[in-house]
């Protein structure tokens, strides 16, 4: 009967992690969008027409407990009728190696080709080769979406794991 159990599980969660969308959850925190961002890169670019700003190298940006590390972010400001809005951001998009790791525990990460973080929403969308990894743990998929206000991740596009069995 154990073996069998062991077998079902072993089998229930690799049908589950191989489906088209799996929630999880991610940095085992709430964020607060409300708090400063820090942005740190070795060369900063600023679009007069548009007033967006593109840190690139050794891109590392931190809002509370959340960092972002990138090859490039470009940073969007909310506009009101085409009039800047008081210097706030809107969206930040990440590009080239990103890696988003939320909370104190530096064991669970994602990577991705490219992240785009929506400030007022507090959501992080991850594209391009996502890797979930939590402890000991992976997963992947084409795409995930972190809803920063509850913790909670949504990974989707042939979601795969490999689950480790215990002897």
């Amino acid at each position: 009967m154990r073996y069998f159990l062991a077998i079902f599980l072993i089998f229930g969660f690799a049908h589950l992690a191989s489906a088209q969308s799996t929630q999880i959850p991610f940095g085992g925190l709430e964020h607060d969008a409300t708090l400063p961002v820090e942005v740190v890169a070795d060369t900063l670019q600023v679009d007069q027409s548009t007033g967006n700003a593109t840190f690139i190298g050794n891109v590392v940006i931190g809002q509370g407990e959340m960092r972002l590390t990138a090859d490039t972010v470009i940073v969007e400001y909310k506009t009101n009728q085409g009039e800047e809005s008081g210097g706030k951001i809107s969206r930040l998009r990440a590009s080239g190696n990103v890696v988003l790791v939320n909370g104190p525990e530096a064991a669970e990460a994602a990577e991705a080709a490219e992240a785009v973080y929506t400030i007022d929403s507090a959501e992080v969308v991850m594209t391009g080769d996502v890797v979930l990894t939590q402890g000991s743990n992976a997963l992947s998929a084409n795409q995930m979406t972190v809803d920063l206000n509850t913790g909670r991740a949504q990974m989707s596009g042939r979601v795969k794991t490999i689950l480790q069995s215990s002897n």
